[in-house]
This record gives structure tokens, C-alpha cells and sequence, in this order.
């Protein structure tokens, strides 16, 4: 790699945000600082809503950023990068092309002749090993074949720059796996025509396996935590001990908490009003303190291991070790769930003992309940609207965050019967037990 050329993408101090009429900007990204010099795969690795989609449609020019510098090839970049192409999450074909037409969409955009069009998508579609599907339409395909597709009509255009926005999130484990190993192959033989890939995941093991550097995002807002250097040769080996070592490590480091990961600006009715909640269920999080308190973690577990176990993504286990942390089940540190005694007591009660004590840590843990609680026990109706809380969140987080946490919320103080909820009137009410207990 010649680093006496300008890196392929320099972006320096790059802030989104988005303006909310009457309220403080809602920031999506801030201080963000990204080198990709050819030669390489960059992983960014993040959780949902961390902003690393949102970056990369800044790389590709399709986005300006509030503020900060994007450079391509060491010149501003103002509208759509050159030689860049994208592939996505959700294969993005046209149901209505043949997979020869879906792939020369492209090349019919730049104004290819048609006998240079059909060549080179003949060649995208051999080495991506979809040879004798050229007239296939798209509904006849699995979904790694369809997935296949989006890569060739990415790869025709010969790009220098191929980014691709979590794109084997929406196969099965072992389409997935055969597919990224695929790509690495054709990438180590040097038979991919591109220069660069950026890749955005929320799956750590797939970024130790694909990447050469990984950019670890922390959230509200998104920002770069960590930069790690891979520093395994390709093929590499998910099984060696140093590889579950560094999977091990970037869960240590997705798990810490920083002041950043909490919102600067709490809802007016109390401090930490305005914390995002995860939509986990409460059955979610029985089962897995259930799992947690029994073999072989007693209490105790590696989360790589126990994601494996449960086959989850850490996007997953993420946000429910963490949901299980805010409410003081258990105790999230260096990557180890471990469980506290109020969760040991869980797992022991009785359902409406559980229910007391889910209750009771909602009261203690989540500002949110016990403000929708206040509003309907100062109520003459002992009735609250939803839509005051709502709007409240939306001073601090997206309308969709919002909705989700609040969502949560509902679910969770339905389930220990702190409130009763009207979905058609959207309006919070007392249960009619402690409706009763007032009068």
C-alpha cells in the first residue's frame, strides 16, 4: 500500500445532526474522524442507531454531513463519490429484471454500449458464481443467490470503493458464512475489481473475520470508540484462541459504559426521563436470567459464549444484558454477564412475586414508569395521554426512538401492573384493584 498517495477517503470531524423545530439538534454522529487507504477492508461495527448507515452514505457523497470535511482522493467532495458502489441489507433487485438486467443497471447508468454492458456483466455474474442464472428473474433465487446478484451489479462497475451496509444480515448463518468467505477469496486472490471495501456490521465475529481495521462506534451519538488492527493473515480461523480472544475483548469494549452513552439532557420530569429503553420483552429477559442462573454459567457468563449458545448476534444480547443491567438484574463488565442477587431472587419467585419485584425495579430504575405513574396518580381520572410523553422523548431522541421507548415502557409497566394501558385511546390508566384502593 503507497501511503505516499492520498488515502482513497479522508472524512475529519464529521458531525450530523438533524434540526428539531423549538428543541436542541438531535446528533447522529459527532467528531468523527475515518482514513481508508486503498488496499483494505475496513469494518465499522456499532450497534443499531449508532450512525454507522448514516456514515456511510456520507462516504458515498449522498449525504452532507452538519459539519466537517470529506475528502475523495484528496479533493472535497461535493455530491456523489466517483467509483463508488453499494450493496445492501435487503438485495435491492428489481423484481421485474432478469438478473443480467438487474446487474447492467449500472453500467446502462454510465452510458456503456450494450455488446461492453453484456461482457462485463457476464464476468460479474461468473465470478460471483451465479454462471448459467443470467436470464433467472429474481423471485426464482434463494436469498443468498438474490444477495449474490447485488454484489455482481456492484462489482461490474469496477468501483474503487465497494461499500456494503450490513450485507448478509438478512441470510441464514451458513449462506452468510459461505458467502463472506467467497467474497474474502476472490478479495486475497486479487480478483475483485475494487480497490477498498467499507463494510458496516453490528456482527463482531464477522468483522474479525473480514476486516483489516475495525472502527467500534459508541452511541447517542455515534462516535468512534475503539480502532482496532486485525492482525491475523487471511484465511483466518474463528476457532484459534487468539481470534476468540479479540471477539472476547471487542465485547469488553461494546460493553463498557462511557458518559457519552447516556443522553446529556434529561426530560423535564426528572433526570434520566429521557433514557432510549430497548425493546426487549420481559419473557426475553426471564429466559435468559433463567439460562444465567443455571449450568454451566451459575450465575456467571462469557457473553462471545453465551451468544453462541443462544445464537444470537450481539446486536441481540447487547441490548438485553444491557436492559438486565438498568434494571438490576444483573451486571454487565469487561464482556461477563453476571447476575445480581436481586435477579437470583427472580429466578426463584413465584409468577406474581416476579411480578413484585419486576415492579419494584421499574420504580427504582426507570425515571420514565415512575413518571407516568405520578402523572396518573395526580390525575382526578387517574388518567394520563400518552402523546404528552411522547412528545416530551421527541425533545430528545429521534420520533422513532421515541415510539420504541415508550413502547417499552408501556409493555414493561403493563407486565408488573404498575398501569393499565388504552391502545385505541392511547391513554394510561390505574389498575381498577388500586382504582378502587383510592376511592
Amino acid at each position: 500500500m503507497d501511503h505516499a498517495n492520498p488515502p482513497l477517503v479522508s472524512v475529519r470531524n464529521c458531525r450530523q445532526s438533524y434540526h428539531k423545530e423549538a428543541n436542541a439538534d438531535l446528533v447522529v454522529l459527532d467528531n468523527v474522524d475515518l482514513t481508508l487507504q486503498e488496499g483494505e477492508i475496513v469494518a465499522l461495527l456499532g450497534r443499531s442507531g449508532s450512525g454507522k448507515s448514516t456514515l456511510l452514505r456520507i462516504v458515498a457523497g449522498l449525504l452532507k454531513p452538519s459539519a466537517g470535511e470529506v475528502h475523495w482522493r484528496g479533493t472535497p467532495l461535493r455530491g456523489p463519490a466517483p467509483g463508488v458502489a453499494m450493496v445492501f441489507q435487503s438485495f435491492a433487485l428489481f423484481p421485474w429484471l432478469t438478473v443480467q438486467e438487474n446487474v447492467e443497471l449500472g453500467l446502462e447508468a454510465l452510458g456503456v454500449g450494450r455488446d461492453e454492458r453484456e461482457e462485463r456483466s457476464e464476468e460479474a455474474i461468473d465470478l460471483i458464481g451465479l454462471g448459467g442464472y443470467d436470464g433467472a428473474y429474481p423471485k426464482e433465487l434463494s436469498g443468498g443467490m438474490r444477495q449474490r446478484v447485488g454484489l455482481a451489479r456492484a462489482l461490474v462497475v469496477h468501483p474503487d470503493l465497494l461499500l456494503m451496509d450490513e450485507p448478509f444480515s438478512a441470510l441464514d448463518v451458513l449462506t452468510a458464512e459461505t458467502l463472506r468467505t467467497d467474497l474474502i477469496d476472490l478479495w486475497m486472490d486479487g480478483k475483485l475489481p475494487v480497490k477498498s471495501v467499507l463494510i458496516v456490521t453490528h456482527n463482531i465475529e464477522e468483522a474479525v473475520l473480514m476486516a483489516d481495521r475495525i472502527l467500534v462506534f459508541s452511541s447517542n451519538p455515534g462516535q468512534v470508540a475503539h480502532e482496532l488492527k486485525i492482525p491475523f493473515a487471511h484465511p483466518r480461523n474463528r476457532f484459534d484462541p487468539a481470534f476468540r480472544q479479540m471477539v472476547d475483548d471487542i465485547y469488553g469494549i461494546m460493553t463498557r459504559r462511557t458518559p457519552k452513552e447516556v443522553p446529556a439532557t434529561p426530560g423535564p420530569a426528572m433526570a434520566g426521563f429521557a433514557t432510549p429503553l430497548h425493546p426487549v420483552g420481559t419473557n426475553m429477559m426471564a429466559g435468559l436470567l433463567e439460562t444465567l442462573s443455571q449450568d454451566p454459567y451459575h450465575g456467571r457468563a462469557d457473553l462471545p459464549a453465551l451468544a453462541a449458545a443462544l445464537q444470537y448476534e450481539a446486536d441481540e444480547l447487547l441490548p438485553l444484558g444491557e436492559t438486565l443491567s438498568l434494571l438490576g438484574f444483573a451486571v454487565l463488565e469487561e464482556g461477563d454477564l453476571i447476575l445480581t442477587e436481586t435477579g437470583r431472587r427472580f429466578t426463584e419467585a413465584e409468577t406474581e412475586d416476579r411480578k413484585e419485584i419486576f415492579g419494584a425495579q421499574l420504580r427504582a430504575n426507570v425515571p420514565l414508569i415512575n413518571a407516568i405513574r405520578q402523572v396518573i396518580d395526580q390525575r382526578s381520572n387517574h388518567r394520563a395521554s400518552a402523546v404528552r410523553f411522547r412528545d416530551e422523548l421527541e425533545d430528545h431522541m429521534s420520533p422513532e426512538y421515541a415510539e420504541e421507548t415508550l413502547r417499552t415502557a408501556i409493555s414493561w409497566g403493563r407486565y408488573a401492573e404498575i398501569f393499565e394501558y388504552d391502545e385505541e385511546a392511547q391513554q394510561f390508566s390505574l389498575e381498577e384493584e388500586d382504582e378502587a384502593e383510592e376511592d
